[in-house]
């Protein structure tokens, strides 16, 4: 939340204008949340939008403005998470780039603001080109439609091919502004020549909504996040991120220790659950089957007794609720380690890429695994050593999503003055 003075400030200066009587207000702004999902089976694209929506409303509510948001993300059958009032959604199409009408052009003129989240780290062409080049694409588009780009806090970069970076770049310095969700992007992103105004925040996932229940179990409760992406060796099947550790074999000696302590109970927790529901669909794309933390999580169940496999999540908020009940929580896919920081609970993210350096380092929290850099053993030894201080954690964790709330604000106020702007 905003500062009070500086609530009273811009109220200050909406009142001025409705006494005046000398420019009509726009009350209600629709904003275009860009690259956002409201039934991704992607829960850290879900957190991402949820949280986002909620920060959004929470601040509008402060400045008396009414927003409908117009959340636009590839097509998916799913159900959504949510449909609250003045919330739309455009699924789109291949072909939706390039209709004159009633396409992405079209939508984007719908909106007073456009958002783009990025999915959270795809900004890059970590992801391959095609994932990048079709984003570049989209928020050309919207520079085009003649209305503000905000980039919203996400990882930028990297980009290892050269003309990747030169759209990346013209795309930065045509938007608004460009808010990152940690400082190793800012740097990035001024360092390949960025001269747009670039805010520093964190991930808006810190503000998704969660209910914590009563623990009624005496064990410590152990979660750990499976990543079914890392278990197949990301997309291309070959150990696409480089990983040093085997995370396979790793991934069972994690669990095989947790298990062998009398004193825990361990729960598998996937976050990406692109399989729910459509297992047996065999014209399903080879990618969903890969990316599916639940179908690697019940490999990993049928071998070791006792294990829990968490239930089937209908929103990102249930999979925090549920994650919010462990005393410890690790994990390669970061915003089930966000969900873990945001609630209290002690935990040791599993990198398999910069943004995770980046996202908790910029908060002061230091407890990271490198999947990238460090072996089968040293991890390990990192996460007997986390489990062996779980007070502390706790203590470090709290600090650090404190200091992520505080610097939310910075992004909140670029908002703020984003939207008396257009209501002007």
């Amino acid at each position: 939340m905003l500062s009070s003075h500086l609530i009273v400030e811009m109220k200050a200066q909406v009142m001025s204008l409705e006494e005046t009587n000398v420019i009509p207000l726009k009350k209600v702004v629709t904003i275009g949340l860009l690259w956002h999902s409201l039934n991704s089976g992607n829960l850290g694209v879900g957190a991402l939008t949820v949280g986002h929506m909620r920060l959004i409303r929470d601040l509008c509510q402060e400045l008396d403005i009414i927003p409908h948001f117009l959340v636009i993300c590839w097509t998916d059958d799913r159900p959504f998470y949510c449909m609250e009032q003045n919330t739309e959604v455009h699924q789109l199409r291949l072909k939706d780039f390039i209709r004159p009408k009633f396409g992405l052009f079209s939508t984007f003129r719908r909106c007073d603001l456009i958002l783009d989240i990025g999915a959270g780290d795809s900004f890059s062409d970590i992801y391959g080109s095609s994932r990048i080049l079709k984003m570049l694409l989209a928020q050309n588009l919207a520079l085009f439609s003649n209305r503000p780009l905000i980039l919203s806090p996400q990882t930028i970069g990297p980009f290892s091919s050269w003309y990747v970076r030169l759209l990346a770049l013209s795309v930065m310095n045509r938007a608004e502004a460009i808010a990152t969700r940690d400082s190793f992007s800012a740097e990035f992103a001024r360092s390949i020549g960025c001269v747009g105004k670039i805010v520093e925040a964190t991930d808006v996932a810190l503000r998704l909504p969660f209910v914590k229940s009563e623990k009624n179990c005496s064990k410590t409760k152990i979660g750990i996040n499976v990543s079914g992406l890392l278990m197949g060796g990301g997309y291309t099947r070959d150990n696409m991120f480089q990983l040093k550790c085997n995370y396979p074999v790793l991934i069972r000696r994690v669990v095989e220790y947790f298990v062998s302590q009398p004193s825990c109970e361990v729960h598998l927790i996937g976050h990406v659950l692109t399989m729910a529901g459509v297992e047996n669909d065999p014209s399903l794309p080879d990618k969903m089957r890969v990316e599916d933390d639940r179908s690697a999580s019940m490999i990993i169940a049928d071998e070791f007794d006792g294990v829990i496999v968490a239930p089937l999540f209908k929103n990102p908020s249930s999979a925090k609720s549920y994650i919010s009940n462990m005393d410890f929580m690790l994990g390669a896919r970061m915003h089930a380690c966000i969900a873990a920081l945001s609630c209290g609970v002690p935990v040791l993210p599993m990198a398999y890429s910069r943004k995770f350096a980046g996202m908790f380092g910029t908060l002061g929290y230091k407890r990271i695994a490198d999947c990238m850099n460090q072996t089968d053993d040293e991890i390990m030894a990192k996460i007997e050593e986390a489990y062996s201080n779980l007070d502390l954690l706790k203590e470090e964790v709290t600090r650090a999503n404190k200091m992520g709330l505080e610097r939310l604000k910075s992004y909140e106020s670029l908002l703020a003055q984003c939207l008396l702007r257009i209501i002007r």
